[in-house]
């Protein structure tokens, strides 16, 4: 009889032990039933320690598991938008902007979903802005362009849903540093385009700068490259009516003379070894392509642009 009461109290004394160990939260001491540890409360609360401790990693996989464990519970949208967020941190921007693009299609009334737009431009344009970064100091007009199309997109469509949303001043300002540069790209492949003879290629160019980006710096030499283009492809009247556009709203281009007309010829004309053709012109005079870059001129952010 006395070792079955022994027996009875080591039992009871083991349950009293397990029961205090697995209320025990190891994150911040408090204590939480066993039950509880598994509610969407308890996964979410965790979630926001993590994410106030910057742990993304830990984050993102609770995140995950928050979802899938309860797909329509009471946190299931915020913590997708969460998720989205904590990827971009992480510099995870592709699966930030698969994470953006799926809450957008589920949930294309949320009172939030400007904030998808938002963070899947920003991954859009981050991925853009670390090609060569760290390598070598380069000008981003001259980057592989994909991805700052694809966030010229995105934030062109969330200040058109959205005109009235927080991140609009934002997104705004972005846009149009995206449209420079996107711009300013337009004219990089124009000048190549006349280094390997395609005129009309690059006519075509400078003529989508002038059309598509009106507001750009670089519709100055966007006009400069039609003007250039036609004048030798000898369509001289095609030449002169972008001449007469050129003269009118940027006077002071760099090729018009006093007279507004377009020199041609400077920009072509090229010796790489000047004393030589100085003394036999006819054997060394080389031609160059022209090419146009007039943001030093025109446009206020170069030294950031380039």
């Amino acid at each position: 009889m006395k070792n079955f009461a022994l027996i009875a109290l080591i039992l009871m004394l083991s349950i009293i032990t397990g029961c205090s160990w697995l209320n025990s939260d190891g994150e911040d001491g408090s204590e939480k039933s066993g039950e509880d540890e598994y509610t969407e409360l308890y996964f979410y609360e965790k979630i926001q320690r993590s994410l106030n401790a910057k742990n993304w990693s830990v984050a993102i996989t609770n995140l995950q598991l928050l979802e899938s464990q309860f797909p329509f519970g009471k946190y299931a949208e915020q913590s997708q938008l969460e998720l989205i967020y904590a990827q971009y941190m992480s510099t995870d921007y592709a699966s930030s902007i698969i994470s953006a693009e799926r809450f957008i299609s589920l949930h294309p009334q949320h009172p939030n979903v400007d904030y998808a737009f938002y963070v899947k431009g920003l991954c859009e344009l981050s991925q853009n802005s670390r090609l060569l970064s760290g390598y070598i100091a380069s000008d981003s007009s001259k980057r592989d362009i994909g991805s700052a199309r694809g966030a010229f997109a995105t934030f062109g469509e969330l200040l058109s849903k959205f005109p009235n949303s927080p991140y609009a001043p934002d997104a705004r300002q972005r846009l149009i540093n995206l449209r420079n540069q996107l711009a300013r790209s337009e004219i990089n492949v124009a000048n190549y385009y006349f280094s390997r003879g395609a005129l009309v290629a690059a006519a075509n160019r400078g003529q989508y700068v002038v059309e598509n980006f009106q507001q750009s710096p670089a519709v100055a030499d966007g006009l400069a490259v039609m003007a250039q283009a036609y004048h030798m492809m000898g369509k001289q009247s095609l030449a002169d009516n972008a001449v007469e556009v050129l003269a009118t709203n940027y006077p002071d281009y760099p090729l018009l003379d006093e007279n507004n007309q377009f020199e041609y010829d400077n920009r072509m004309l090229y010796p790489s070894n000047w004393l030589l053709h100085k003394l036999i012109p006819s054997l060394v005079t080389q031609t160059k392509p022209p090419a146009f870059d007039t943001r030093v001129l025109y446009n206020k952010i170069t030294q950031q642009d380039r």
